[in-house]
This record gives structure tokens, sequence and C-alpha cells, in this order.
């Protein structure tokens, strides 16, 4: 049997909030990226934290991979993987949903673990160049959030932690502004959480913050908004944030009211909290590791399974 030269992958990544697909086709170590979306599906809405996908969650995953499927048969793929993380892995309906999605999508969903999960995004990071010296790798889910430290050469150390923004949304955010109590309550969790992780960076201390995709994307967007920067996030693997204007940012969003929030300009509807969060605990972690210079991959977990292929 004659192998295919040009291979066309398709990848979905099933977030807590956000489903995403990406469809590229392959030749040798190149890739072209054919079709791209996301999805904000919510899958972790309302009883995260009870390791439950309430009802309309479930069917709002399994009608957005319905439609994934259909669209992986237009492009003609010639192999498809999909990986669900911390939503899924810690639901207790998690399988059943794993199931439903091959029974009526056609799609057989791999759950990974949260180790797992953190080589695939240093993988994806990476694969986009970033990476130049010794970093810290930090990739905000909903569930979960994931750190790797790693330099040019080799991954060194990586962890995934229960602290993803849906998460410590669902259990701290409870004000608006958020007030001083619910900022502390979010941080004081967050510290017990990451002692090993400030333990390695004290023992490696690395000189640069990478943040992976996400909510990392939506402050550069805000940045260049505001800088009026010629800026097309669909077009950069990486991006070098000025830390001043990347402070100025957040602690805007920090004292913002949900309304405020909602109007900027760059927020996605599904981030408009939920930004919050990831802009405290980076902040946090920023502070606590004395890093001052930060970086953006647009280059994430998806892209890892792409650079698995290459």
């Amino acid at each position: 049997m004659i192998k295919k030269i040009n291979m066309r992958f398709a990848i979905i990544d099933l977030g807590t909030n956000t489903f995403h697909l990406l469809i590229a086709e392959t030749k040798g170590n190149q890739f072209e990226v054919l079709f791209k979306t996301n999805v904000p599906v919510k899958l972790g809405e309302g009883r995260i934290n009870e390791n439950i996908i309430i009802p309309t969650a479930f069917e709002r995953g399994l009608n957005c991979l319905k439609n994934f499927s259909q669209t992986i048969k237009d492009y003609k793929v010639d192999q498809t993987r999909a990986t669900a993380t911390s939503a899924v892995r810690s639901a207790e309906n998690g399988q059943a949903f794993v199931n439903a999605a091959k029974a009526q999508a056609d799609i057989i969903i791999e759950t990974i673990t949260g180790d797992e999960e953190a080589e695939l995004i240093y993988q994806g990071v990476k694969l986009s160049g970033a990476v130049k010296e010794l970093s810290l790798i930090m990739d905000i889910g909903g569930g979960s959030v994931e750190f790797i430290l790693c330099d040019t050469e080799k991954l060194i150390w990586k962890k995934s932690y229960n602290i993803g923004a849906a998460r410590l949304m669902q259990q701290f955010f409870k004000s608006d502004p958020i007030s001083d109590d619910d900022k502390n309550a979010i941080l004081f969790h967050v510290q017990n959480q990451l002692i090993d992780l400030f333990d390695m960076c004290e023992k490696y201390k690395p000189e640069v913050l990478i943040g992976s995709a996400g909510a990392f994307e939506t402050f550069a967007e805000l940045i260049s908004r505001k800088t009026n920067a010629d800026f097309d996030l669909s077009s950069i693997k990486a991006y070098q944030f000025d830390f001043d204007e990347y402070i100025a940012v957040t602690l805007k969003l920090i004292n913002s009211t949900h309304r405020e929030r909602s109007e900027m300009p760059g927020i996605i509807p599904l981030r408009v909290d939920l930004i919050v969060i990831a802009a405290l605990i980076t902040n946090y972690i920023l502070g606590r590791t004395k890093i001052n210079k930060l970086m953006l991959s647009t280059y994430d977990l998806k892209m890892g399974v792409l650079a698995s292929h290459l």
C-alpha cells in the first residue's frame, strides 16, 4: 500500500469552555491550516466543581461535535484525533459524554491526563518558536491550568492543576466589580495549590512567562487596540508584550464591572468574566516568580497534536 504524501488531519480539542476544530494538511514536516473554528460550548457551566456536566451543556457539546463531524467529512479528512481535558476528565458523567459522542457524532474522544495535556501544550508552544530561553509556559483553561518549565532543548518539568478559570469563577467570583475579599480568596486558594510550582521556579529561575493562546490572546488584542498597533492575531505565532502595557490593561480589567468589560472591543462574550480570573492568576504568578518578560504563543494544545504528526 502506498502511503499518501499529503495527509489531512482534523484535531478536536474539547476544552471546558470552548471546543476547537483545526483541519490541516501535512506534507513531510510542513503543514497548511485549511480550516479553524472554536465554539463556546461551556461544558463546565454550572457545576464543574461538583464534577458534573449539566444536561444543557451535555446537549450543547454533542450538537457542536455533530457539526464538527460534518465539517470533517466535507474536508475529506484522513485522520481525526479528539482530545478531552479537565471538564470531561473530572466529570462523573464524562464517560457517558464520550460514549454519546461516538454514538451520535461518530467522533472517538480520547480523555487525556493533565500530564499528557501539558506535554501537548509544550509541543504546540515549541512549534511557534516562542521558546528562546529558560521559560515557564502557562495555559489557563476553564477546568485546569498547566505549567511547563522548559528551555530551547527540552521540557524540564510540567504539572496540571485544577484551578481553571471556570472553577475559580464558580467558587469565588461573587461581586461586581470583583471585591478585595473575592480576590484574596482566589489568590489564597491558588497560592496553596501551587507550592511545588514556586519551588521549581525558585530552583530554575525562568526568565520569561509564555502564555498559551486563550486569555493571553485577549490581553494582546486589548493592548493592540489601545496602542493602535498593526496587529492581526490570525497571522502571528508569537508576540512579546510590552510589560507596562500588559500590567495597565490587566489592572483595568480587574477593576472594571461586568458591563464595562462587555463593552470593551476585543473581549469575546465567553471571556468577559473569565478574563478577570486569568488576569489575577497571571499577575500573581509574575509577582511570585519575579518574571517581567511576557510572551504570547498563539500555538497551543491543538498545534501540539499536529506537531506529533509532522
